[in-house]
């Protein structure tokens, strides 16, 4: 696996659902109804995380979730990173 180029993460992000480039990484901030929504989407991400063994830099705080993903064996971001945004994408998020 490689770490991708600006350019290559440039157009996997046109791909994505309003995810960005954040120094060596990609974010997203989610917004829920209420925390218990909030929470259960983590507890997706988690079991996500652990099948693909890529495990994001997150943050909650009652209703809002922020998800940082980076390969930290390459120091940026590679299409493990991008591949694991597009499933989070796929999730029900209510």
């Amino acid at each position: 696996m490689k770490k991708l180029t600006q350019d290559e993460i440039d157009a996997s992000l046109k791909l994505l659902d309003n995810w960005h480039a954040v120094g060596d990484a990609i974010e997203k901030k989610f917004v829920f109804k209420n925390h218990i929504s909030a929470f259960g989407f983590l507890a997706k991400i988690a079991v996500l995380a652990e099948k693909a063994d890529h495990h994001p830099n997150w943050s909650g705080v009652y209703n809002k979730v922020t998800i940082m993903l980076t390969t930290h064996d390459l120091g940026g971001v590679s299409a493990k990173d991008i591949n694991f945004a597009k499933e989070v994408d796929g999730f029900d998020k209510d």
